[in-house]
């Protein structure tokens, strides 16, 4: 009678231990979910979905607001689906992390005010704002290094000033070329001046090609400065008092 007992006893225990994994099996099954996002399926974990409190996605999951459900029976939202690559990945590390020369933020930011994420947002601005600031940005380079073979270089990444540089040495200079001598430009952003040698102190440049007089190495400058300064350029290079005059700076940094 006892082994009886004792056999019966064993198959509820087994019976008991087979309930509660199908049931722990349902309750994981349950913190995984499938959500359709504009055609695209993602797969993750509740607790992602719902991570920040009155946001959309932790409205939908939890029941708050009523889902639209697919064919499949997964919760469906019709917006960007590519986009929630972005969104989805923000909710799991809870910081901004976009591939570099991402230029959706804009889209990007109106996606984060549907899912009514707030860290989301407030972080889309900051990126936002650094980007333009950073796409403002006019870096100006006015360098002598007092070789010979190079000479006199300005670099800027505005072609735009570049432009207005070359200009307005034409302008100044009493050189027998009808334009700017096209040798003497680099790039769109830089003139290098490598084909002039200097000689002493405030003394003519010259051609080497055909000895063409062009004006002094310190005119170049200077002019190359105030166009600067009137352009709103300031000036970040630390002056050395002992050398006097700004146009004898060796290199001179501008920021607008």
């Amino acid at each position: 009678m006892e082994g009886k007992i004792n056999q019966k006893e064993s198959h509820n225990e087994g019976k008991y231990n087979k309930t509660e994994n199908v049931q722990k099996g349902k309750n994981d099954k349950a913190s995984v979910i499938t959500i359709n996002v504009g055609g695209y399926l993602y797969t993750t974990q509740r607790h992602t979905l719902t991570k920040y409190v009155d946001s959309l996605p932790e409205a939908l999951i939890n029941g708050k607001i009523q889902c639209t459900v697919d064919a499949d029976g997964n919760c469906f939202i019709d917006r960007d689906g590519l986009l929630f690559r972005h969104v989805l990945n923000f909710l799991r590390n809870g910081e901004l992390l976009l591939p570099e020369g991402f230029q959706e933020i804009r889209l990007l930011a109106q996606e984060a005010e549907f899912y009514q994420i707030k860290p989301l947002i407030e972080a889309l601005k900051t990126k936002s704002a650094n980007v333009q600031q950073t796409a403002e940005a006019t870096f100006l380079e006015i360098i002598d290094s007092h070789d010979r073979s190079h000479g006199l270089r300005i670099y800027c990444n505005s072609s735009d000033f570049i432009a207005r540089i070359k200009s307005r040495i034409i302008q100044v200079s009493k050189s027998r070329l009808d334009g700017f001598p096209e040798e003497f430009v680099v790039s769109s952003h830089i003139i290098q001046f490598k084909f002039f040698i200097k000689s002493e102190s405030g003394a003519r440049l010259v051609l080497k090609e055909d000895n063409t007089f062009v004006c002094t190495l310190d005119t170049l400058k200077f002019e190359a400065i105030m166009m600067a300064l009137k352009s709103d350029f300031k000036l970040l290079t630390s002056l050395d008092r002992y050398k006097g005059s700004i146009v004898q700076s060796d290199a001179l940094h501008f920021l607008k």
